[in-house]
């Protein structure tokens, strides 16, 4: 079979393939972004801008640079200026030009955000510098225990709407998976100007050293596994939004990848497993796409888009909690086990 499509549309962006590179180190060099492309990826997520990095950096900036004093006034003419000082939003729109300039792929932003102010501005500034799409990755993990989860979801509302009047690129919300209400929410995004949600962001989480009695904290990579959580959620939200669906954490693989379109995913992030085996790893996963579309005598990959949804698939429970008491009652103990 030739003319394989692989071919997907994401936050009204034509993709040529649905595999996206995740926000990552890896866009911070051109020559692994162009690596990216050639390999087929469909789009390239930028590494997050922190609001508070930028912030810190002012401060320093501020203190070091612009109120400089050595305490005698005559003195002070004698210090230096850096004229060679460069902002770290300086930095960010310079890298991002660079790659919308070599690549022909879409170049989304991610802009991490914790105030209103910050995430206007700088969505202003990505967008003024040419990005495609902005991911707002709203890492935010409510540990106050007198914030309820309306005043939550109403501050990321509020952020979505303020800067959805200020941009007119379309944006994505990374979210994480604790909400109450995760599918009422996503509609509320979606009224609200969002264009697309990812699904999921993953909390990195701490540890404790036992041998130092200290809490520690390591990057550890995703695990196919940890796709089952965005699989369950893309299938229950595909067909009951408009919004574009994209997922993150956990794909490894092509059946990975294709597990997720089958749910109803419009496109898959993959971040770990690019930065364990190189950007040129993205082009195995491709051509695996390709592969099994030609075995099953699949034109494009449209025709499996959210075939095993909830709305489609022959069981729907399995998405629910009749489900989970289904595999209770069908377990057994391995012989020998004694109750």
């Amino acid at each position: 079979m030739s003319g394989i499509d692989l071919s997907t549309d994401y936050l009204g962006l034509k993709l040529t393939c649905p595999l996206v590179a995740s926000a990552s180190p890896l866009s911070r060099s051109l020559d692994s972004a162009k690596k990216l492309e050639d390999a087929g990826a469909g789009a390239i997520v930028m590494y997050s801008l922190f609001e508070e990095e930028l912030r810190q950096q002012e401060e320093t900036a501020a203190r070091f640079l612009i109120n400089q004093s050595i305490g005698h006034v005559e003195a002070d003419s004698f210090l230096p200026v850096d004229s060679g000082y460069q902002h770290g939003l300086d930095q960010y729109l310079e890298q991002l030009a660079r790659l919308k300039q070599s690549l022909t792929i879409p170049v989304i932003a991610s802009l991490n955000g914790v105030s209103l102010d910050g995430w206007v501005e700088h969505g202003k500034a990505l967008q003024e510098a040419g990005a495609d799409a902005l991911e707002l990755n709203v890492y935010y993990l409510s540990a106050d225990i007198d914030e309820s989860g309306v005043e939550i979801e109403a501050r990321y509302l509020e952020l979505l709407s303020e800067l959805r009047r200020q941009v007119s690129i379309p944006i994505a919300m990374k979210l994480s998976p604790y909400f109450t209400g995760l599918a009422h929410f996503v509609k509320r995004l979606e009224q609200a100007g969002a264009d697309g949600v990812v699904l999921f962001n993953r909390f990195y989480q701490p540890d404790i050293d036992l041998d130092n009695m200290q809490v520690t904290s390591q990057l550890q990579w995703s695990r196919s596994a940890d796709s089952q959580l965005s699989l369950r959620w893309v299938a229950l939200l595909y067909g009951k939004v408009k919004l574009s669906i994209a997922t993150t954490s956990g794909v490894r693989t092509v059946e990975d990848s294709l597990k997720l379109i089958l749910a109803g995913a419009d496109a898959t992030q993959l971040c770990s497993v690019l930065l364990e085996h190189g950007p040129a790893y993205l082009g195995t996963i491709k051509n695996g796409l390709r592969d099994w579309l030609i075995r099953h005598e699949v034109a494009s990959l449209h025709e499996l888009k959210g075939q095993l949804s909830k709305q489609r698939c022959a069981n729907p429970g399995i998405f629910e909690r009749s489900n989970y008491l289904n595999l209770l009652d069908s377990y057994s103990r391995a012989p020998g086990v004694r109750s």
